[in-house]
């Protein structure tokens, strides 16, 4: 009898927590397409499940809170009339009027007052202070004088929603520029998350991480300035070379493991959360050395012990090396950058992106489902081969740290250079 009671309740958990990962990944889904302007699969959602108009991410933001923002007319309307919350408040208490005006989104905000929304929060324009912006390091140091910089025969070198990375010239020497488009200069988000990146660069001194020289903050547009690296991207790299040798793969993957060792060790902790080829930079054309870079998404944790826990909810970063928790919007730690870093070193083996049949978003989806890429190479020993399955492990408790990953690499280093040389004297 108790067997067949405790049988009968198990299968009837089963349903309800596929219902609840389901809700998740449909939570995600109508945050991303309102994000990119997707008024049609927005509406398709909806007619699905009209309770996702409700849906919040991790700084408690609805789909009309990211529409409002962004001035997405279309998507706002399609979300008004399945019954959004027009004065839903986020986790700074910003209703989606507050967030339209503070990015003098006009349109936007005719629409939102016309159905009824009121202007509330950090942005509103109620009575309550505006938000403190996190002060900056002593600039003494570091703060430079614009004028320092030469344009005159610069290039873009990259491009974003917030800004531009630009190759220019610094008293003779050439350097990366990040500059913040001057339209966004005023933006309160753009600005905080500005600070934020030039706080955590100040801090960090590694031969793997990439060196930051200075930063303009007093006069616009604002700029962040970092030593130029002349061998390009990763992603760039691998789209033209294809699969790597597993020496060269294992030499680039000690290099990554060990910026990323450093930003892990205690006690100020720093999570990249968006580690991926892209960001991860070749020193020169002769491709012997590796930078970890770009930490506009990193976060600083500080921790007394090891054994503190600090984790976070969001989902931050790109989706083909997202780690399954984030995804999912459960709570995660450190070794959410483990996982990105097992999908790297299986493309730099692999030649391919993980899970390369999928598009990135879908990649994601599956990923979180349990699904993993497939060894195909015959360069994966198996010792590299455990190892790539420990870092992407589905419980990130299993991940290992990376002094842990360090010394695994290491050893598989040893062994191959030791098993080159007896074939040499064999054959």
């Amino acid at each position: 009898m108790s067997g067949s009671e405790g049988s009968s309740g198990h299968s009837a958990d089963a349903p309800a927590k596929r219902k609840d990962k389901a809700k998740v990944s449909r939570t995600s889904l109508i945050l991303w397409h309102t994000h990119q302007n997707d008024a049609a699969a927005v509406k398709k959602l909806l007619e699905e499940d009209r309770s996702l108009v409700h849906a919040r991410d991790y700084d408690n933001r609805t789909p009309l809170h990211v529409a409002s923002l962004h001035g997405w007319i279309d998507v706002a309307k399609c979300l008004i009339e399945y019954g959004a919350d027009v004065n839903a408040q986020d986790r700074w208490k910003n209703t989606p009027l507050a967030d339209a005006e503070g990015a003098k989104k006009h349109n936007m905000v005719d629409l939102l007052k016309m159905n009824n929304g009121v202007s509330f929060g950090q942005d509103g324009s109620h009575s309550e202070p505006k938000p403190v912006l996190p002060p900056l390091s002593n600039k003494c140091d570091w703060e430079i004088d614009p004028l320092e910089l030469d344009f005159t025969s610069s290039h873009i070198v990259g491009k974003g929603s917030f800004g531009e990375i630009v190759r220019a010239y610094w008293r003779g020497t050439p350097v990366a520029v990040k500059r913040i488009l001057p339209s966004l200069s005023d933006d309160r988000f753009v600005v905080q998350d500005f600070r934020h990146e030039v706080n955590l660069l100040v801090k960090l001194r590694h031969p793997n991480i990439v060196q930051f020289l200075g930063a303009v903050t007093e006069k616009k547009p604002l700029m962040l300035i970092t030593e130029f690296l002349r061998g390009g991207d990763l992603h760039q790299y691998l789209k033209e070379k294809g699969a790597l040798s597993p020496t060269t793969a294992i030499n680039f993957a000690l290099d990554i493991a060990r910026g990323m060792a450093y930003m892990h060790t205690e006690p100020n902790v720093i999570i990249h959360r968006d580690l991926k080829p892209r960001n991860v930079l070749l020193v020169n054309s002769n491709a012997d050395h590796l930078k970890v870079g770009d930490f506009g998404l990193s976060k600083l944790i500080r921790v007394q012990n090891s054994h503190d826990v600090y984790k976070m909810t969001g989902e931050t970063g790109s989706y083909r090396y997202m780690a399954p928790e984030v995804f999912k919007h459960r709570r995660y730690d450190k070794k959410v950058d483990v996982y990105s870093f097992a999908m790297i070193l299986y493309q730099m083996l692999e030649g391919d992106p993980p899970l390369s049949q999928l598009e990135p978003y879908e990649a994601a989806k599956c990923a979180a489902e349990g699904l993993r890429p497939v060894f195909k190479s015959k360069s994966y020993n198996p010792e590299l081969r455990e190892l790539t399955v420990h870092c992407w492990d589905a419980d990130m408790n299993k991940r290992p740290p990376f002094l842990e990953i360090l010394k695994s690499l290491e050893k598989i280093k040893e062994k191959m250079t030791t098993d080159h040389h007896w074939n040499i004297f064999t054959s």
